[in-house]
């Protein structure tokens, strides 16, 4: 491998740096929304796994069944992450071309 061909990867290397790092500015303002509980929790998460906003209906505030408000809410974070994780690496995957990056 010559010099020409090892400053042609560092180039490489480089555009997929800043394009990953633009990339992942993008991330930060897609958003999702994941409902449970047949809409009773809404939860709006970025790509980036930043949390939005939690939006829970005020029938489901039961003082005498707190455990499952907590299931609801749990399980639509749960449902959200997943979703952002998978989407995540859709979005960064047109960018890395299918690598395997460990933390990207």
């Amino acid at each position: 491998m010559g010099f020409g061909n090892m400053q042609k990867i560092m180039q490489q290397a480089k555009k997929m740096q800043q394009d990953m790092l633009k990339k992942q500015e993008e991330l930060k303002e897609k958003t999702i929304e994941v409902t449970s509980g047949g809409g009773a929790v809404k939860i709006v998460i970025a790509l980036d796994l930043s949390v939005k906003s939690i939006n829970i209906d005020k029938d489901v505030v039961d003082p005498d069944d707190v455990e499952m408000l907590e299931n609801l809410v749990l399980a639509a974070m749960r449902e959200s992450i997943e979703t952002a994780k998978g989407m995540q690496e859709k979005e960064m995957g047109t960018v890395t071309g299918g690598l395997g990056l460990p933390g990207m």
